[in-house]
């Protein structure tokens, strides 16, 4: 079966070559550790011909001293990713946010997240990501643009609970943002029919477009700037479910 694991050979090799280590040797340690390998298993995974599993991979990283992501090779980029780097398996995160496994492993499949609110907060945690983050990894980012394109278009109460359910933030810094972004948007209307009116020159007509096309551009920025710390930092506390 293909592993969606990262790794780096190239990685394994050089941390290694610092321990001053043999492949026997670190299987023999990986061994101590609890995770027992074959020496040519070491040396497969350091040719690049076979990828570790998640707990080799973390038993690896704590015989070579090294981080997980040193390892991988990578900046970690979606949720399995970055649920490698925190040195967590499918069924310990799984446990932590109170989700099925094979639900969980799903998620991960499809990089998309549909937890509920408890457990979306808790992923966050777990993970060490911010919200805005999480929104990027788990692909809603254009789910989320969708809406504030039409919250600030038209009837910007009707999205309140749509966007909060997607970024989970409460309703109230939501709508905030949303009637700002509302009433921002609404002058560009404003400004653009008084120079119409007017019969002003077509410069400066299509600079105002240019700027409400820029401004929809920088929506989601926009919204995350309006959120503030909230979108920025894991604000969650440990609590009981």
């Amino acid at each position: 079966m293909h592993s969606t694991i990262p790794f780096s050979p190239t990685e394994a090799r050089s941390a290694r070559a610092r321990m001053g280590l043999t492949t026997t040797q670190v299987a023999h340690s990986m061994a101590t550790c609890g995770t027992p390998v074959h020496p040519q298993l070491v040396l497969a995974w350091e040719q690049g011909i076979q990828v570790p599993s998640d707990r080799q991979l973390f038993a690896l990283a704590d015989v070579l001293w090294c981080d997980a992501t040193t390892l991988m090779g990578i900046t970690p980029r979606t949720l399995a990713e970055h649920r490698l780097a925190r040195r967590l398996t499918v069924d310990r995160l799984a446990y932590r946010i109170g989700m099925d496994p094979s639900e969980y492993r799903a998620a991960e499949s499809a990089r998309r997240w549909h937890g509920d609110t408890w457990q979306t907060r808790a992923l966050v945690e777990a993970l060490g990501l911010s919200l805005r983050e999480l929104i990027g990894i788990m692909g809603r980012v254009e789910e989320l643009a969708e809406h504030l394109r039409s919250a600030v278009a038209g009837r910007w109460r009707t999205y309140v609970d749509p966007v909060a359910e997607i970024v989970v933030v409460d309703a109230t810094s939501v709508g905030d943002a949303l009637r700002t972004m509302h009433a921002e948007f609404a002058a560009f209307s404003e400004r653009y029919m008084g120079h119409l009116v007017a019969r002003n020159d077509d410069a400066r007509l299509k600079e105002i477009a240019a700027e409400r096309a820029a401004y929809l551009r920088r929506l989601v920025d926009h919204f995350w700037e309006l959120i503030g710390e909230a979108g920025e930092a894991p604000p969650f506390p440990a609590t009981g479910r």
